[in-house]
């Protein structure tokens, strides 16, 4: 006599809803790094996009006082502090200027920040809220 009964039997089926489930977890863990370097990047993006609106600023007054509250570059503090994790810092002087922000995920193991100043620097820093950057300043540290 032959079993004709054809399907799956339930210890098959939770065998392959668990593994569906691991490999969904998986892609998940990865989906949310990457959402955290794609902020930071995005934030990285801002802030060097500073650099050339605050020459243009510069070329028109002779000066970098006010150019936090220029329009464009506040626009570009305000999209960085909704990308990275908030709490910009732009302190321009005379002839320099030295803007920073909160990245949205530590690079580095130590890096939680970015600083961008009138010299060309681009970096990581380690705290942007903890007096890392003060009205002191008109460079990256």
């Amino acid at each position: 006599m032959k079993n004709l009964k054809k399907g799956f039997t339930l210890i098959e089926l939770l065998v392959v809803v668990a593994i569906i489930g691991v490999l969904a977890s998986v892609v998940l863990a990865s989906l949310n790094t990457a959402r955290s370097k794609g902020a930071n990047a995005a934030v990285k993006a801002n802030l060097a996009n500073i650099r050339p609106q605050a020459e243009i600023f510069y070329d028109e007054g002779n000066t970098y006082v006010g150019l936090c509250a220029d329009p464009t570059v506040a626009a570009a503090l305000a999209s960085a502090d909704d990308s990275g994790g908030g709490g910009n810092k732009c302190f321009p002087d005379v002839d320099s200027w030295v803007v920073a922000t909160e990245l949205k995920a530590t690079e580095d193991t130590d890096k939680t920040g970015w600083c961008v100043d009138s010299a060309g620097k681009s970096k990581g820093i380690t705290t942007v809220q903890d007096g890392a950057i003060t009205t002191a300043d008109t460079l990256c540290p």
